[in-house]
């Protein structure tokens, strides 16, 4: 496993410790022993079933261990989150019906010990122009942005993020990120779980990728990308393309065409392309790359399936 360096004193934000739980006969968080430090920003990822939601019931106490610990600022989760030290935009649970956003807003300021200006909490989850609009009349992407505002009400040092951009658009995503690296910025933790694996390579300077409750990889995104120990190979071919003869080439895991282009994914791309020669072809716009994030997620977690069948 690789692992991202942190410095020998810093002191961890959040600590996982040997821990298990289990639904009946489902281990939903198995043995996970992690570290989170302050300022960074971190993707949680993983298919459906991983564990991720379980995962972060766990950091916010809303469910208990059946072993291990689990740590917030050196104290338990309740105690962390009673002090005002967490923020969490979670993806279950709805908005009061009948309550404007403003009012909501100034709800979750009231409560939290080191609130911000009820004005500056709007602004910031650019909700200022439909403050007056009640919670049961938002679009999924502006109630998202309510569930944003909630979270950051206050002075928060680590802030929690259930797959804060779902149903956003383009431009609301990109103001919600530039938000969250200036939380960075300013020495707090962000911790975000997400299916848009875009958004992790561009946003998150670690990565922690869950299989079955095991972290199976943690690193940067370029670390992730390089674990997969697999290329791209991709070129165009003029004529029929014969599929056998191309998925035969010596590494090749992965092929797929589309009209005269054909992608790649190979273990050894050196030595496909000196075979691909070798058969007498002559590709055209030959390219040879890493993988993005997503495939990269897409082979690690695929060669886990392969190990435990």
């Amino acid at each position: 496993m690789t692992t991202t360096a942190v410095p020998a004193t810093a002191t961890p934000v959040v600590g996982f410790d040997q821990v298990t739980k289990t639904y009946g006969s489902v281990r939903a968080v198995d043995g996970l022993s992690l570290r989170l430090y302050p300022g960074e920003t971190v993707a949680l990822l993983g298919p459906n079933g991983a564990g991720k939601s379980t995962t972060l019931d766990l950091l916010l106490g809303l469910k208990q261990p059946d072993s291990g610990s689990v740590g917030l600022f050196g104290t338990t989760p309740r105690e962390a989150i009673v002090a005002g030290r967490v923020g969490a935009m979670l993806q279950s649970g709805g908005l009061t019906d009948g309550v404007t956003v403003a009012e909501l807003v100034k709800l979750a300021c009231a409560l939290h010990p080191r609130p911000y200006p009820v004005a500056d909490v709007l602004a910031r989850a650019g909700l200022t122009r439909i403050a007056d609009r009640k919670a049961d009349k938002l679009s999924g992407g502006q109630a998202q942005r309510v569930r944003f505002a909630l979270a950051t009400a206050g002075d928060s040092d680590l802030i929690i993020l259930d797959e804060p951009t779902t149903g956003m658009d383009v431009s609301a995503r990109q103001a919600f990120w530039a938000t969250m690296r200036e939380q960075a910025d300013q020495g707090r933790t962000v911790l975000f779980a997400t299916h848009y694996l875009e958004e992790a390579d561009a946003i998150a300077d670690r990565v922690l990728v869950l299989h079955r409750g095991r972290l199976l990889a943690d690193g940067t995104a370029a670390e992730i990308k390089a674990r997969a120990g697999v290329r791209r190979v991709c070129f165009d071919l003029a004529g029929d393309i014969d599929q056998d003869a191309l998925g035969a080439l010596p590494s090749v895991t992965r092929i797929d065409v589309s009209g005269q282009t054909v992608r790649i994914q190979s273990a050894d791309a050196d030595a496909t392309v000196h075979a691909l020669y070798g058969l007498g072809l002559y590709p055209r716009n030959l390219e040879v790359a890493g993988l993005g994030l997503e495939q990269a997620f897409v082979a690690i977690t695929a060669a886990e399936e392969a190990k435990q069948q």
